[in-house]
């Protein structure tokens, strides 16, 4: 029998990794290879297909509806928010992710934007170019022990996050409504709720999925009860944070900073405010990023199809 498996999208110069991995199953796969940006070009590359790789484009309600042999989505990475689940789940096919391939970089990500920028080293270091040899632009500087780091979600990541600070002497709390505080006292964790993490924190870093209740966490509704001069760390996903309250908080002086891996409008528009703040760092969507996590991550979101073609238990099924 033969398959057709259909890539909505991808970034990468060439599918090296998928296509080895279809090889070497031995199964007859009929490989297509799109870039589809909009919903229509999504349907018309894979209405027919028995299984379909996603990046970012489009599978919601009104793609998946129209998906007449479809068996299995695989998506690569943890977040699966380009899907529409429910649809997915009614329809009888599976969706998978690779939630497992990028946990040391993003942790590594978000320890050194966490360093960088509460030791002052972009600023610090663009004065020194700049013909400056002042510290004093540094300022406010903070020894980190028995200040308050939260983290918001206990996942995979968060966890090795944890592990990675802890050494330098933070007051450890997290939220996480799924996970114990037997769990996380594992860790020398405190588990709180949302409004305790939100108002007792200096520092405040975001790893949990974007979902309904995930949707703009930080908002105009909460923003102002934030701890005085907190910074914010989001690795996750830009939605979590509504850009409005975070350009607020920062005005005001709420927020003292923020480092962003990712933001609600990708990429960054030239002239979005965001860019105005020097006190605010922003990377682009790059946390996941090493040499090796690139191709784990291909090789097992191809997996994911060939073990669904086979009929096999599936690994890494989120539904």
């Amino acid at each position: 029998m033969a398959f057709k498996v259909v890539i909505t999208d991808y970034e990468f110069d060439k599918l090296n990794y998928e296509e080895n991995v279809f090889k070497e199953s031995g199964l007859d796969i009929h490989f297509v290879k799109a870039q589809c940006r909009t919903e229509q070009e999504v349907i018309e590359a894979a209405k027919d297909a028995d299984a379909i790789i996603n990046q970012y484009a489009p599978l919601n309600a009104k793609v998946l509806n129209e998906l007449t042999n479809c068996k299995v989505i695989s998506r690569y990475g943890v977040g699966v928010d380009t899907i529409d689940l429910e649809v997915a789940k009614q329809k009888g096919i599976a969706v998978c992710n690779v939630p497992d391939y990028g946990i040391e970089e993003v942790s590594n990500h978000a320890l050194a934007l966490l360093m960088s920028w509460s030791r002052k080293i972009v600023e610090l270091n663009n004065a020194v170019k700049n013909g400056s040899w002042d510290f004093s632009i540094s300022p406010p500087v903070y020894r980190f022990k028995n200040r308050v780091f939260a983290v918001i979600g206990f996942g995979k990541i968060p966890r090795r996050v944890i592990e990675k600070v802890q050494p330098l002497g933070f007051t450890l709390i997290g939220y996480d409504p799924f996970v114990s505080a037997e769990e996380m006292a594992k860790y020398n964790v405190k588990k709180v709720d949302l409004d305790e993490a939100l108002t007792q924190s200096d520092i405040i870093s975001l790893h949990v999925p974007l979902v309904k209740d995930t949707h703009h966490l930080i908002n105009l509704s909460n923003v102002n009860d934030l701890k005085d001069g907190v910074f914010i760390l989001n690795t996750a996903r830009g939605p979590i944070i509504e850009t409005e309250a975070l350009i607020q908080g920062l005005r005001s002086g709420k927020i003292a900073g923020a480092a962003l891996d990712v933001v609600e409008i990708e990429p960054v528009p030239e002239d979005h405010e965001l860019l105005e703040f020097s006190n605010v760092y922003i990377t682009p969507h790059s946390a996941f990023y090493s040499v090796e996590a690139v191709e784990e991550l291909r090789t097992k979101t191809a997996r994911n199809i060939v073990e669904a073609l086979e009929g096999s238990v599936l690994t890494y099924q989120v539904v």
